[in-house]
């Protein structure tokens, strides 16, 4: 019965361990990202994804038509472009091109 009883009392421990681990975590994460520029990294990239997916746009609105290798590229930059918080208005744009025809 002590066996377990000790068992017991190191499986708490160690819970309780973890959860402060995970608050800590969840509460210096703001200000890791403040402190090394994270979030201007982040912002940086964002803006620079949605100006490519705006050029590959006006370069092929009038067409309606896309090369290959330009839907491959767009896919990937509007999957990291919303995997940054990309807004709405390229959501559109994206769903437009969608439609269009692809040129091998």
């Amino acid at each position: 019965m002590i066996f377990s009883e000790r068992l017991q009392e190191i499986a708490a421990f160690v819970g309780c361990l973890a959860s402060i681990a995970a608050a800590l975590a969840l509460f210096i994460k703001p200000f890791r990202d403040k402190i090394f520029g994270l979030l201007n990294i982040a912002n940086g990239l964002k803006c620079t994804l949605r100006s490519d997916i705006l050029r590959t746009y006006y370069q092929n609105h009038e067409k309606g038509a896309i090369r290959q290798f330009e839907v491959e590229n767009l896919h990937k930059t509007y999957a990291a472009y919303k995997a940054l918080g990309g807004n709405s208005f390229i959501d559109d744009l994206y769903q437009e091109m969608r439609t269009w025809k692809v040129i091998d």
